[in-house]
Order: C-alpha cells, then sequence, then structure tokens
C-alpha cells in the first residue's frame, strides 16, 4: 500500500520525546512550548506564536481573540476544510462563501472575484478569511485592499500552507505574516506534525497576549480568578519537543514536497494525458507552492473514467487517495438549516460553478515528503493504464 500521506519523522523527535518522559514536563508547561513557539515564529518571520492544541482551535482562538462573536458575518472559500467554517461557527458568527480560483484552486481574487466577495460584505462583516489550499497560497494583495476599503481584519487559514511564499506588494512574504493572525494544523499529515497541534502566529502585540490568557482557561495571575470565559486549547510539552524537531527539517521536508511534485508534473506532462483528461496543480509566478498534498483533476468525458472510479481502481492496486474538500455550500448541515448561524438562503441558492467541479473532479494522490520515485512512477503508471479516453483511443 502507497498511503496518501505519513508523517516523515526523520530528525530528533524521539529524543525530545524521551527527553520529555525522562524528566516528566509532558503535560502543557515545559521548555519544548516556548521553544517551538519562537522557531515557528521566526520561521515564518513574524513576533509572536501562540501554540494550541489543535488548528480548528487555533482558528477559533483566532477569531474569539479578535472579537469575532455572535451577529458577525465572516468571508470565507466555500472550497475549504470544514474546520475553517466550524471555527466560525464556534464564535456564534455567520459563514459567508465566495467561490474558488479555477488555477489556484482558493478564494478567488481575480477582478470579477473580488467583486462578487464586495457584493456579499456588510455593516456585519468583520473579517476575510482566505485559505491558502493545498500549500499554494492565495493572491493576497486583493484580499488585503478590499479589506482595509471596509475596515475588515484579515485571519489566513494557513493550515496547509507552511513554508509557502507570496510575492506581492509587501514583497516576499511566508503565508501567515501577511495579516492580522494566522492559523497553522501540525496534523500527521501536514509537512511538520505535533501528531495533533496548532500554532496562531501575529504581529499584534496585544492580540498575541490575548491569545495566550484565552487558550488558558483565561486564569489570571491570581489563579481560579477568572474574568472572562477561556478554553483549554493548550499544546503539551511532549507535542511541541516533537514540533521542535521537526522544524528543525522543515526546509529539508518542503523541499522533498516540491521535488515529488516536480516528478509527478515530469511524469504526468511525458504520459500526453494533460490537458486532455488530467489537469496538473499550478504554482503562479508570485508563488512558491509546497504541494501540501498533490493534486489533479480528472475530466471524465476525456479521460474515460471518472474519479470515483479511478480512485476505486487505485485502491485495488495499493495506492491510496482523497477526494478534494466537498464544498460548503453542498454540506448537510448547511443545506438542511441545521444551525441558526449556518449558510443564508441566499448563499445557498448562489452559484460556484469552480468549487462544484473542484469536489465533482480533484482528488489527491500519495503525497508524503519521504515518498521515493519509484512510488511516484508506480502512481502515475497506474494512473495512466486506466486512462481510456482519446489518447489511448478509447
Amino acid at each position: 500500500m502507497i498511503p496518501v500521506c505519513e508523517p516523515t519523522l526523520i530528525g530528533n523527535e524521539k529524543r525530545y520525546a524521551l527527553d520529555c518522559i525522562e524528566t516528566n514536563w509532558i503535560s502543557s508547561m515545559g521548555k519544548y512550548i516556548e521553544q517551538f513557539e519562537q522557531g515557528f515564529a521566526t520561521f515564518c518571520g513574524v513576533k509572536h506564536a501562540v501554540a494550541v492544541n489543535n488548528g480548528t482551535t487555533a482558528l477559533h482562538l483566532a477569531l474569539a481573540a479578535s472579537g469575532i462573536g455572535s451577529g458577525d458575518e465572516v468571508i470565507v472559500p466555500t472550497f475549504t476544510m470544514i474546520a475553517s467554517v466550524n471555527a466560525i461557527l464556534y464564535t456564534g458568527a455567520k459563514p459567508v462563501i465566495v467561490d474558488a480560483d479555477p488555477e489556484t484552486w482558493n478564494m478567488d481574487t481575480s477582478p470579477s472575484g473580488i467583486k462578487k466577495l464586495a457584493a456579499k460584505i456588510t455593516k456585519k462583516t468583520k473579517a476575510i478569511m482566505p485559505v491558502h489550499i493545498y500549500g499554494h497560497p492565495v493572491d493576497m494583495d486583493p484580499i488585503l485592499e478590499i479589506a482595509k476599503q471596509h475596515h475588515l481584519l484579515v485571519i489566513e487559514d494557513a493550515a496547509e500552507a507552511h513554508g509557502a511564499e507570496y510575492q506581492g506588494k509587501q514583497g516576499v512574504k511566508k503565508c501567515g505574516a501577511m495579516s492580522h493572525a494566522a492559523c497553522f494544523s501540525f496534523y500527521a499529515n501536514k509537512i511538520i506534525t505535533t501528531g495533533e497541534g496548532g500554532m496562531i502566529v501575529t504581529d499584534d502585540d496585544v492580540l498575541a497576549e490575548r491569545l495566550r490568557l484565552l487558550r488558558n482557561h483565561a486564569f489570571t495571575k491570581k489563579r481560579f480568578i477568572h474574568n472572562e470565559l477561556g478554553y483549554n486549547y493548550r499544546m503539551t510539552n511532549i507535542q511541541a519537543a516533537i514540533g521542535c524537531a521537526q522544524l528543525e527539517q522543515i526546509e529539508k521536508l518542503i523541499a522533498l514536497r516540491i521535488k515529488n511534485a516536480h516528478c509527478y508534473n515530469q511524469l504526468f506532462k511525458a504520459s500526453g494525458l494533460v490537458g486532455k483528461g488530467i489537469t496538473l496543480p499550478s504554482e503562479k509566478p508570485w508563488a512558491k507552492n509546497v504541494y501540501w498534498m498533490y493534486g489533479i483533476l480528472i475530466d471524465e468525458k476525456t479521460f474515460g473514467i471518472s474519479k470515483d472510479q479511478l480512485m476505486t481502481e487505485l485502491e485495488k492496486q495499493g495506492i491510496q487517495t482523497r477526494s478534494f474538500f466537498y464544498p460548503m455550500h453542498q454540506q448537510p448541515m448547511f443545506v438542511n438549516k441545521k444551525y441558526p448561524n449556518g449558510l443564508s438562503d441566499a448563499d445557498l441558492r448562489d452559484h460556484y460553478p469552480v468549487a462544484d467541479r473542484l469536489a465533482q473532479e480533484g482528488l489527491y494522490l500519495p503525497s508524503s515528503s519521504h515518498l521515493t520515485e519509484e512510488q511516484i512512477k508506480t502512481v502515475v503508471d497506474a494512473v495512466v493504464s486506466l486512462a481510456k479516453g482519446q489518447v489511448h483511443g478509447g
């Protein structure tokens, strides 16, 4: 079996974790938490990093600490993982959705996309949440500009984009360094992992202090005195120890992801199927794509079989794949109106053709950093052999 994604543990993970066990510092205090926070802040090029227990709580905490709550609205792409929208719901705010870009698969920031986004801004809108999908950065300048015009916060969901870079008006910036706050995930399949874990990064001193307060039950200096609602969103020292070891290897792990993506690209292009059944991931001139997942689109008419059929056949050959995200406007929890702050009727009636196509045609292939060229060739050969479209004469 070639798994769709596994953690790559090639450094000091075991040694640092054992140090936590041997010294009894295994809970939410200890030297590795601060080391991991400082190291990740430096990596992203920001002043502060606040460690939490997963990427979803990172998003929730960033929103809550920024004052977003009941009655507010947050604009988010419909094509995203459910955690982005769940975090908005947790605060009592309402998600407002926009379509994706057909090439980057991120929030549409073309002139027409920004026009549609602007039409969804109301007096209740408090923030825009761009999501850097599958490791390719969002085109941030148009979002930052419209946010500035309307006095909105920008909170990046960078769960899949550790080390991805954007070249815009601010120069070259890593994802996470361009907004009010940004959130990362360290789930087991991410570019670096702590098993479960997350991080919020920001240059805002006041926000950073508030994040640290709220992640720890809003404890005041006088213990067991609480002036407001807080959360138990702390990361453990043993998780942070693994994170420190992973952070030491992050440039290598990113380089491996990129190398593997280029290998996939080369082999697929050689097959003659690109543009004739298969669409490859893009990398814009202004972007550094870190290829968290290597995704492709399958056009059933020209490829010969559907994405779902392809996935089933690959599974039979021991190759794991995953479908692209299911867009928010199609989620039963919103269509069935289960939550009062769910998607509006207008959002549900709107059209999102790009997101619909991505959900119908998109899948990602095995993408672990330690994937070998032989494994990549096995995957590509299997995909090509299953094509029954015009390239192979039907």
